[in-house]
């Protein structure tokens, strides 16, 4: 990055860190307690302090999502894995679909819970619990053979 990108970062980081001390400062000074019981005080202390949060998130994945597709476009080897990765996440997501059981959702009573019924909802909710378990598990293996080959 040349100097004068680097610059207009640090002035960018600068701005969006002084608008947060500010956003803090008012909230210390304010205190807990006064927040937590007038209503009124606390949308007009934390309610924008939530909204800046919520612009930076909205405005960094849109950065993060625009410059990926673009570094993936401008390398097409990457672009070829990327795909690849996510052809074999849609087909372990449609193997999890088939797997899961479209039981109705039942509390711990035995007893159906509300929109619990039995059906193509209560097997996509199995699916993604299931489809996060597998991930984590190739996850936790990739790290452990990660450590194992670093050892050597």
């Amino acid at each position: 990055m040349d100097a004068k990108k680097s610059k207009i970062l640090a002035i960018i980081v600068a701005i969006i860190s002084i608008i947060g001390v500010f956003f803090l400062i008012r909230i210390i000074m304010v205190g807990d307690d006064a927040i937590k019981t007038d209503l009124d005080l606390q949308s007009s202390i934390v309610d924008p302090f939530i909204h800046f949060s919520k612009f930076l998130l909205i405005i960094t994945t849109i950065l993060v999502v625009v410059f990926s597709i673009l570094n993936l476009v401008k390398n097409p080897q990457a672009l070829k894995k990327a795909l690849i990765g996510v052809v074999a996440l849609v087909v372990l997501l449609g193997i999890m679909y088939v797997m899961a059981p479209d039981n109705a959702v039942t509390g711990a009573d035995g007893m159906i819970i509300k929109d619990g019924e039995a059906g193509s909802g209560s097997q996509w909710v199995s699916a993604l619990i299931n489809f996060t378990g597998v991930l984590g598990v190739i996850g936790l293996i990739t790290i452990a053979l990660g450590f194992v080959k670093s050892l050597k």
